[in-house]
């Protein structure tokens, strides 16, 4: 006697769509956008041409998808980095610890996906992208100074929007430099360094006769 057996409709997804994307991200890093194939997707994600096409769409909406996963989980882990602290020497250290730790992490080429890759793709909506999360990370600093300067750590002229972009400046140019070659421990001794110089006073707020 053949019992029936009741099949469940469609067919499952073999793959982990999360981890496809995380596998994803590393393709788009080691190889850059232009550089990466179709071939490639499948192989790095692990998951066959037509589960690719038709769950995660072509190359530029995996590179997107990817880059607002990426953007969001490096986001809080710099938010975190930026406001745990108690002191605002600290907070900007570990801020920019966090960006050479995110450029120099184990396992992945050294660079960011959104300073070292995305910058270089002729796309308007990844443009748009980075421009809005460039605003978003400047904001995030400018409140981290604000709330210094509520606290009384600095002055209240001190200046938030200028200060705000030599860190991200900073930022990127160690991140830039980790795709170069520099050391984790070069540049989280400069992290240091640069935190410092953050916090230098003005110069001409004093006045001299001659």
């Amino acid at each position: 006697m053949i019992q029936n057996i009741t099949r469940p409709r469609g067919r499952p997804r073999s793959f982990d769509e999360t981890g496809a994307l995380e596998r994803a991200t590393q393709v788009f890093r080691s190889k850059g956008y232009d550089g990466v194939t179709v071939d490639d997707l499948v192989a790095g994600m692990g998951v066959g041409r037509p589960s690719l096409y038709s769950v995660f769409g072509d190359k530029r909406t995996i590179f997107l998808r990817v880059l607002r996963a990426y953007a969001e989980t490096k986001g809080a882990l710099a938010a975190k980095a930026l406001f745990s602290p108690p002191t605002l020497r600290d907070s900007l250290a570990g801020f920019l610890r966090n960006a050479v730790e995110t450029a120099t992490e184990e396992g992945s080429a050294p660079g960011c996906l959104l300073i070292c890759i995305a910058p270089l793709v002729d796309d308007a909506e990844v443009r748009q992208f980075l421009q809005d999360a460039v605003a978003a990370a400047a904001a995030l600093v400018e409140r981290r100074f604000c709330d210094a300067i509520s606290a009384g750590e600095v002055p209240s002229d001190f200046p938030v929007a200028a200060r705000a972009s030599q860190v991200l400046d900073l930022g990127r140019g160690m991140t830039m430099r980790a795709q170069m070659g520099t050391s984790r421990k070069t540049l989280l001794k400069d992290a240091e360094e640069a935190a410092d110089l953050v916090l230098l006073p003005r110069r001409g707020n004093a006045t001299s006769e001659g």
